[in-house]
């Protein structure tokens, strides 16, 4: 009786293969004119890949053109940026610091003891045509909030929608930071330290 089932099902099985193999057959061929007609179209309109890539190589150029030689290196070697709360002078008077990361939110901690105090997101979309996006390229991002936090530090500040911390930045990723920002920094000071007087 298994046997008969099995042979059964087995030949239903092929002959709704042999109607099915068609229909399939022309899906498939639909999809790739469909694929190849995008393809096409993207041609035609002058989209490069490489645009995003060229976009953020630009940006970070712009970005070392605009920060200090000090903050340029950190974000190039840290990936962020840290500004300094009130607008203190590289933590003199300062008494709490910001994060700046690529697309998320400007995190502010106490420099003295790590503790984090706020997030606070910002959005600075790009409205350029034709290939605007609601993202700007990473180091446009950040020199967008370096930008606003050193001009108007409680305009910014005030219009940002405030979080606690954590709500999208992972408190144990800011903490690492700030452990690697301590050691670059240290790192720092060891090699001014060790180059010959002038």
């Amino acid at each position: 009786m298994w046997l008969a089932l099995g042979t059964t099902a087995l030949v239903l099985l092929v002959l709704v293969w042999e109607l099915a193999r068609p229909r399939l057959r022309g899906a498939l061929a639909r999809w790739r004119e469909a694929a190849a007609e995008r393809r096409l179209q993207a041609a035609q309109s002058g989209y490069d890949p490489g645009r995003e890539r060229r976009a953020e190589q630009r940006a970070r150029a712009l970005l070392r053109s605009c920060v200090d030689e000090d903050a340029w290196e950190m974000y190039r070697d840290l990936g962020f940026l840290r500004v300094w709360g009130g607008l203190g002078d590289r933590g003199h008077g300062a008494s709490y610091a910001y994060l700046i990361y690529p697309h998320k939110p400007i995190v502010a901690y106490l420099p003295q003891t790590g503790e984090l105090l706020n997030e606070y997101c910002v959005a600075f979309p790009d409205h350029s045509r034709p290939y605007g996006s609601a993202r700007l390229p990473d180091s446009d991002d950040v020199l967008a909030k370096w930008m606003a936090l050193t001009a108007d530090e409680r305009h910014l500040i005030a219009e940002a929608n405030m979080h606690l911390p954590g709500r999208q930045v992972d408190p144990e990723r800011v903490r690492r930071d700030l452990l690697r920002l301590a050691g670059w920094e240290r790192q720092r000071v060891g090699r001014a330290d060790s180059l010959p007087a002038a």
